[in-house]
């Protein structure tokens, strides 16, 4: 199965309709994954998308990861 994305609105529902710039492809590595969000984050928060999960084999890897950008100008912002 590899490593995927579930694609969720600000209230961490899940987006059944996707969105031409979302993918249901498996990548085979988490870095390949990440690459791929980090190249179109613009596009999926563009297209509604608020947050990203991450997960491997259907596990969360990690959850949610933002793809709005911090206002916070000092490296000791959460």
């Amino acid at each position: 199965m590899g490593f995927t994305w579930r694609y969720e609105r600000a209230d961490g529902t899940a987006v059944v309709d996707l969105p031409a710039s979302a993918t249901t492809e498996a990548f085979p590595s988490q870095s390949d994954a990440e690459t791929w969000v980090g190249e179109t984050w613009r596009d999926l928060l563009r297209d509604d998308i608020d947050a990203v999960t991450l997960l491997h084999d259907g596990a969360v890897v990690y959850s949610p990861m933002t793809l709005h950008p911090s206002t916070c100008r000092w490296m000791w912002c959460n």
